[in-house]
């Protein structure tokens, strides 16, 4: 499932991978679109982020992105959800700046509209008991 928005002459876009009843989701977009941050959450869980380093000794901050449209989806996520950002706009603009966040707030928006109209009915993976071992 892909969904995306544009604006400030740029897009934004999420790809989603549903494994099971998690999700993976890819926010990416720009000139150059990479992985930049990681952030993992479920629906009763804080989000955790790992920033990956970018140049001159900086880190990415891609998490802003992953982590508003975390908070949006979280309240309906049917497993756990992992999702990497990378947007990188050649020579960014302050407006293009701006309009990110509502960029990013589209895109969760979006993806809790399709988290809500899902069926993800899976069937439940089935585990030996304490008193059981593999034959």
């Amino acid at each position: 499932m892909q969904f995306s928005v544009t604006k400030e002459d740029y897009t934004m876009a999420a790809d989603i991978t549903v494994i099971g009843q998690d999700l993976f989701i890819a926010i990416t977009g720009g000139d150059n679109p990479h992985i930049g941050t990681i952030t993992t959450l479920t629906k009763d869980s804080d989000l955790q982020t790992k920033r990956f380093p970018s140049h001159d000794g900086r880190l990415h901050k891609d998490d802003v992105l992953a982590i508003r449209v975390g908070k949006i989806i979280q309240p309906y996520l049917p497993g756990s959800c992992t999702i990497s950002a990378g947007v990188h706009v050649n020579h960014i603009s302050k407006k293009q700046i701006m309009v990110s966040s509502q960029m990013a707030q589209s895109l969760g928006k979006q993806i809790e509209t399709w988290l809500q109209d899902t069926d993800f009915n899976v069937t439940a993976p089935i585990y030996y008991s304490d008193s059981e071992n593999p034959q």
